[in-house]
C-alpha cells in the first residue's frame, strides 16, 4: 500500500481517481466532495457526522448516506482514509496523509486526541528489535477519560 503521508489535496483527488477507474466506478461530485470534505477538516468523523456536514456545506449536492459509507469503504480499503473503531459507537475516519500519530479516546464522549511521542516510538521500535521484529506500521490507541467527562462526574456526585 502506498503511503499517503504529507500529499496535497490534488495529488490524493488524481490517487482517489484512480482508484474509481479501476474499481470501474464514475467520478461524481458527491464522491468528491467527501474526499475534500475530510481534508480540509482534520476532526475524525463518523459516516453519519460526514453526511450532514456534507448536506449542510453544500445543499445543492444530491448525496445520500449510502454513498457516504460506500465511499468512506472505498476510501479506507485503499489507504485514503484511517478509521478509529470505537466500539458500539462505530468508527470514526480521518483522512489519511497526515504524518504518524497516535490516539486518546475518551471511552465515555468519544472524543480524539491526536499527538506525538518521539520517546514512544523509539520504545516501539526498540521492544520490536529485541523480539527480531522489523516494524513495519503500528496504530496506538489510548483509552481513557478526558477531563471534561471527569469533571461532569465530579459535579453529578
Amino acid at each position: 500500500m502506498k503511503n499517503f503521508e504529507t500529499m496535497s489535496y490534488d495529488e490524493l483527488l488524481k490517487e482517489f481517481k484512480g482508484i474509481l477507474k479501476a474499481n470501474a466506478l464514475k467520478f461524481t461530485k458527491q464522491r468528491e466532495t467527501i474526499l475534500s470534505t475530510l481534508y480540509n477538516n482534520p476532526k475524525h468523523f463518523t459516516s453519519e457526522c460526514l453526511y450532514l456536514l456534507v448536506k449542510q456545506k453544500h445543499p445543492e449536492l444530491n448525496i445520500g448516506i449510502a454513498t457516504v459509507y460506500r465511499t468512506l469503504s472505498l476510501l479506507e480499503e485503499n489507504g485514503l482514509v484511517s478509521s478509529i473503531s470505537l466500539g458500539a459507537q462505530g468508527k470514526k475516519f480521518e483522512i489519511a496523509n497526515k504524518p504518524h500519530h497516535d490516539h486518546l479516546i475518551c471511552s465515555e464522549c468519544g472524543k480524539i486526541v491526536e499527538f506525538e511521542n518521539e520517546q514512544i516510538e523509539r520504545l516501539q521500535q526498540q521492544i520490536a528489535e529485541e523480539n527480531g521484529f522489523i516494524l513495519t506500521d503500528h496504530l496506538m490507541q489510548l483509552y481513557g477519560i478526558c477531563s471534561e467527562c471527569q469533571k461532569k462526574k465530579e459535579d453529578g456526585d
